[in-house]
This record gives C-alpha cells, sequence and structure tokens, in this order.
C-alpha cells in the first residue's frame, strides 16, 4: 500500500544507526498518522511491558533493507512492508524466519501469515466521492472508468502494487474469481481509456488532498483515508462494491542483533488488543482474529472485515513471482 523508496546511499546505512542504544530496538514504517498510532498501539505498550525502548524509523525502503542485510549492518529490527514484498523477500533471504514459539499465529488472520511475516494491518482499495464537488458519485469500477457518464479528474495510486490493475480488470467485466493470472494487456488497454483524467497520488496525505480539494472528486482511495477524511466534515461517499483488499506484513531483515526482541514486538503488535486499538484509530483492519469483538460496534462497521460480501482478495503471491515484471511495464506505460 506505499512508495518503494528503491534508491539508498549505503554509506547512509553504515554511518547511521539511528540513536538507539544496546537497550533499544528500531522500529521502521512509512510515517505520518499511521506511523503515529502503530507507535501508540504497539510500541508503547511494549515499552511499557519489556521495558525495551522502540525507537521510530523510517520510511520502509526496500533498497535500504537489502543494502543492509549484504551489507551485515542491519539497524532495522522489525518493519512494515507490503505483502507482496514480504512473500518476495522472504524467498530472497533479506528475511529471518519468524518464531511461532513466540508468536501466536494461531490467532492470526491464515491469509497474511507465512514463514516470514504476518500481517500488520489490512485495507481495501474503495472508491471514494467528495459528494459537494461530484454532484454524483461513481459506485463501481466501471462507473469510475466511465468519463461520459462521471467527466472529470479521477484519483488512483501512482505505484505498481496491487489495487489499480485488478480495477481495471473489473471495470472492463472481468469476474473476480477470473483476475490471476492478471491479463495487463486488457488492463492497461482499459486504462489507456481514462490515462488524461488520472491524477496519481503517491501517498495516503496525497489522496486525501486530491479529494478533499475537489481537484479530483473521486478516485480509488485506501478506506482509512476516507475515514479519516470524513471525520474532518469533508462530505465523503464510500464505495465498497468490489473492495480490493491487500495487506501490509510486519517482517525482522535478515541479521538483525535484537532478534528476540523483534520476536516479542510482533507477537505483541499481532495479539487482540494492540490490534484492536490501532484499528479503531485507523479505520483499517486487524489481522489479529479476536480483535473484532474487543471494538465498538459503529467502528467496526467501517472496516474492511465487515464488507465481505463483494470484497476481492489481491493475490499477494500473484504479485509477488510478478512484481519486477509488472513494475517495469507499469512505470514505462506511466511514461508514454
Amino acid at each position: 500500500m506505499k512508495r518503494l523508496l528503491l534508491a539508498t546511499a549505503l554509506a547512509a546505512i553504515l554511518g547511521a544507526a539511528g540513536s538507539a542504544s544496546a537497550a533499544d530496538m528500531v522500529f521502521s514504517s512509512w510515517g505520518g498518522t499511521t506511523q503515529d498510532a502503530q507507535k501508540a498501539a504497539w510500541a508503547d505498550t511494549f515499552t511499557a511491558e519489556t521495558g525495551i525502548n522502540v525507537v521510530q524509523d523510517g520510511p520502509t525502503d526496500y533498497g535500504k533493507i537489502k543494502a543492509m542485510v549484504e551489507a551485515g549492518n542491519v539497524t532495522w529490527d522489525v518493519v512494515d512492508v507490503e505483502g507482496d514484498y514480504a512473500v518476495q523477500a522472504g524467498k530472497a533471504g533479506l528475511l529471518e524466519k519468524l518464531d511461532f514459539s513466540i508468536i501466536d499465529k494461531s490467532k492470526l488472520d491464515p491469509r497474511f501469515v507465512t514463514d516470514y511475516s504476518v500481517g500488520s494491518f489490512y485495507y481495501s482499495f474503495v472508491i471514494g466521492c467528495n459528494k459537494d464537488a461530484a454532484g454524483t458519485c461513481p459506485k463501481s469500477w466501471a462507473d469510475l472508468f466511465d468519463t461520459a457518464k462521471f467527466p472529470g479528474k479521477r484519483a488512483f495510486y501512482k505505484w505498481s502494487a496491487p489495487g489499480v490493475i485488478e480495477a481495471a480488470l473489473l471495470a472492463d467485466g472481468v469476474a473476480a474469481d477470473k483476475l490471476y493470472p492478471l491479463d495487463l494487456d486488457r488492463a492497461f488497454k482499459k486504462l489507456d481509456t481514462i490515462k488524461a483524467d488520472i491524477v496519481w497520488w503517491d501517498g495516503g496525505a496525497a489522496s486525501q488532498q486530491l479529494l478533499a480539494s475537489g481537484e479530483a472528486p473521486f478516485g480509488s482511495f485506501w478506506n482509512g483515508r476516507l475515514t479519516a477524511l470524513a471525520a474532518t466534515g469533508v462530505t465523503v461517499e464510500t464505495s465498497w462494491d468490489q473492495n480490493i483488499t491487500a495487506a501490509d506484513a510486519l517482517v525482522v531483515p535478515k541479521g538483525t542483533k535484537n532478534k528476540e526482541a523483534a520476536m516479542k514486538f510482533i507477537a505483541n503488535a499481532t495479539s487482540a488488543k494492540p490490534q484492536a486499538e490501532f484499528a479503531a484509530v485507523t479505520g483499517y483492519a486487524p489481522i489479529n482474529l479476536g480483535s473484532p469483538e474487543m471494538m465498538a460496534a459503529d467502528v467496526r462497521k467501517t472496516l474492511p472485515d465487515m464488507q465481505a460480501a463483494s470484497q476481492v482478495n489481491a493475490d499477494m503471491t500473484y504479485w509477488a513471482e510478478h512484481r519486477d515484471e509488472i513494475g517495469k511495464r507499469w512505470y514505462d506505460w506511466q511514461a508514454k
């Protein structure tokens, strides 16, 4: 769900281990309100329980993880990454296997558990609309790709990741259970029909600004960002029709010097109460199966796991296997 920062100077890795002391561990995530919520719900409670200080760092950078591991100088102990990257990095030998004698995976959503990762939270790409700016709001992916019925700019996620390709295929009539393997030719042909009307967002804050200002009165958004925007007074309409789920994951880079602390941190972060507290603040769904019963009913109804009727699960394994191939095609298409 975010910008993949691939270019990283090795010198910066070798010279900057942050301000962490030997008694600290380091958690890296994507910054902003999401990491603030992770700190409050996960890191602060972990420190209170164990006495281990959790230094916050970021943003997550896949090039930096690779360089750290290859240099044998790993300064990030737990990292929040995209689900498909977690699968790919595990296979590439960049991650530690998780210790499931410490982390209780029996309580976690099995969709988001691998030998090298567990879910951090999961979210949906949904259709969002500023009703005051748009007047009439699109309800389906087909609507969002219909520039005659819904003229004007529309917002989409800029980076190569699960979500936009699937939306294009669904808009073109592909059945949800027939999405994979992704028909890239068909997807890009459909995307060509709206390319001139797309405004790209590269992060959650940018997506909110586009919608709130009316520059792009509708588009594809992370559900939690719409929940947060609505709370500020913007008249937001959300369509969950064929909402496309994806997940972030928690991983431990290979060679961490704080492996046991990292496993304990993940065990706490994925336990029921911290997951429920994080979900209540962010609007993203918990991956602990015991968290929903701890949440207020009015909060629960706004989360992706309550919108399963027409939900489309992005295939993280497929994306991991084809990540580089799809990325090359995506950025070549954007540049044309």
